[in-house]
This record gives C-alpha cells, sequence and structure tokens, in this order.
C-alpha cells in the first residue's frame, strides 16, 4: 500500500513566486522576437534573413501580427513589428508607397535621405527593394542601423503622405509616429535596454 504524505504548506510569497508574472502572450511576444533575431543573426547565414523576407513575401506577416501586434513601441516584438508592417504596407502598393518617397524626398532632410539610402528619384521597384533591404538589414547588420533606417523612411513617407494627401493627417501622423517609435528603439538597443 501507497504511502500518503501530508501536503507542504509554504508562505503566500513563496506561491506568489511560483505564479508566472505578466501577461503570457507578452512572453510569447519578447521571446519570439528575441529567438528569431538572434538565431537569424547567430547563424551568419545572409540566405536565411533572405528567407525571412520571403516568407514575408509569400504569407504576408500575419503570423508575426498575432505575436507582436499589441507590443508596446519601446519593446524588441514592438519594434520588430513595426518594420515588418512598414515593409508589408510598402508591398500591399508598391506605387503609392513609390509616389510617397518620391514626394517626400523634395522636403526630406538629406541626413534621412542618406540614412533611408533609396535613389534620389525610386521607382515603386526602388521603394519596395528599399523596404526588403531593411528588414534584411534587421537581422544581418547592425540592428540599430536598420531601426534608423526604417525611421528614416517613415519621416520621408511622413512628408510624401501629406503632399500627396494634405487631407490625410492621419496617414502622415502614423509614419511619424513610426519613426518616433522606431528612433526610440534604435537608442534603446545602443543603451541594451530593447526587451
Amino acid at each position: 500500500m501507497r504511502e500518503f504524505h501530508r501536503p507542504v504548506r509554504r508562505p503566500s510569497e513563496v506561491l506568489e513566486s511560483l505564479v508566472a508574472a505578466g501577461d503570457p502572450a507578452d512572453s510569447l511576444a519578447h521571446d519570439s522576437a528575441a529567438a528569431l533575431l538572434h538565431r537569424v543573426r547567430a547563424a551568419e547565414d545572409p540566405s536565411l534573413a533572405q528567407r525571412i523576407v520571403d516568407y514575408a513575401n509569400e504569407h504576408g506577416i500575419d503570423d508575426v501580427a498575432e505575436l507582436w501586434a499589441d507590443s508596446a513601441p519601446d519593446t524588441l516584438p514592438g519594434a520588430m513589428w513595426r518594420i515588418h508592417l512598414l515593409r508589408h504596407v510598402v508591398a500591399s502598393d508598391p506605387a503609392r508607397a513609390g509616389l510617397q518617397y518620391r514626394l517626400g524626398l523634395e522636403s526630406a532632410s538629406p541626413a534621412d535621405e542618406a540614412v533611408a539610402g533609396a535613389p534620389h528619384s525610386p521607382s515603386p521597384e526602388d521603394v519596395l527593394a528599399l523596404a526588403d533591404d531593411i528588414l534584411r538589414g534587421a537581422f544581418t547588420g547592425d540592428f540599430a542601423v536598420a531601426l534608423e533606417r526604417a525611421a528614416a523612411f517613415c519621416r520621408i513617407q511622413a512628408a510624401g503622405a501629406a503632399a500627396l494627401d494634405p487631407d490625410d493627417a492621419p496617414a502622415a501622423a502614423a509614419h511619424q509616429g513610426f519613426a518616433r517609435d522606431l528612433t526610440s528603439a534604435a537608442a534603446r538597443w545602443r543603451a541594451g535596454t530593447l526587451y
């Protein structure tokens, strides 16, 4: 016959420490963003980063959205989400994105133009290639530089959205907001505080 033991009594502080803190969805978002970023960067295989871009191109960003879309902008999954969303918006309408970019260059700072890295009169294909390059750069180069390139791209798109349709203030504001978020994320990455 089995011997039964009396339950162990633990103080409530111990029980509270055994319960996971925070929302499991937040943890999954952070863990998946960190794992993807670090796994691809550690592989030192440029084709792996290209496969990420190809996957986003073929399947969209719905899977990523489920994990990262609700993450705060000052977090790693929030920053990753913004880079993926930027690429998705450009890919969904390259003609409009190209026109906005060209119009935005007319009032962009030379620094934003240089940091973003597109030719001066880019075609829609050039703008899509730039968005792909920014996404790929998040995995292969300095992550802070990729975030800064994305921020410069967003500032140019904001100026272009305002020039294209002065009555569509929300589009320009959304790009400006992303530019601020990405610039802040780049600073946090360099400080070692982007999680």
